[in-house]
């Protein structure tokens, strides 16, 4: 039987049953085109970025009474409605390896919609991007060793910083970029998809200089550190559309 996990519960759960899932394949690139006279076709303007998808499943309750039916229902709602203010992870038996980080976007009324049809749907806005589970993974890496993006868009990895003292990290894939970091008082970490390092519940980004926040691009990285740092471990949230 299909399901969908949101927010660490699965719909099978709470009683849902799915009739099917719809989303688009893939999202539009954001992009303005710009039309220059006395120049043949279109100049594109890009605003590097993908805008959010909707992943919709159509589903039904099952209910033997008005009174469960009603049960349910109110515990579905609070199910789906906590915390809309923030992404929560979404998962399905459609697609098991990856998953995406969204937040309920519906507006419906379940009962009105069940006396009329028995059915309703329930639709997320979600990340462009979905992300590996394999990729949620951390990874050692030790000084000059290597880390393969197996996928063909770059990833915003956590980055656990080991050691004391001052150092320097170097992420090379292509392009040499580069890190500096002071007083590292027994490890820290650099969060690329949070643009922000941290110890704990402790900011640390007056610590850290360098080239923007670290990315893995498609293909094969190296890992290079020296000073004060003495491991590195890679959690590199592989994503892909």
């Amino acid at each position: 039987m299909n399901y969908f996990e949101y927010n660490g519960t699965r719909s099978d759960d709470m009683g849902l049953r799915i009739e099917s899932k719809n989303v688009f394949s893939a999202p539009k690139y954001d992009a303005k085109f710009t039309t220059i006279p006395g120049r043949d076709g279109e100049l594109i303007v890009p605003n590097y970025r993908y805008p959010n998808v909707q992943v919709t499943y159509t589903v039904f309750v099952p209910a033997k009474s008005i009174s469960e039916l009603s049960a349910r229902i109110t515990a579905i709602k609070a199910w789906l409605y906590t915390e809309p203010d923030r992404y929560h992870e979404l998962r399905d038996s459609y697609d098991s390896t990856f998953f995406r980080r969204a937040v309920i976007n519906t507006q419906l009324d379940i009962e009105d919609q069940l006396n009329k049809i028995g059915t309703f749907t329930v639709s997320f806005s979600c990340h462009p991007f979905r992300f590996s589970e394999e990729g949620q993974t951390p990874v050692s890496v030790g000084n000059g060793g290597t880390i393969i993006n197996p996928f063909a868009f770059p990833s915003k990895p956590v980055i656990k910083i080991s050691g004391s003292g001052d150092g320097v990290l170097r992420v090379i894939n292509g392009a040499i970029n580069l890190w500096n970091i002071t007083d590292i008082e027994n490890g820290m970490l650099i969060d690329s998809g949070q643009m922000n390092c941290y110890k704990d519940a402790v900011p640390l980004n007056d610590r850290v200089s360098g080239d923007g926040f670290p990315l893995l691009y498609p293909g094969t990285s190296h890992i290079v550190y020296q000073g004060g740092i003495t491991s590195v471990e890679i959690t590199p949230g592989w994503c892909t559309l």
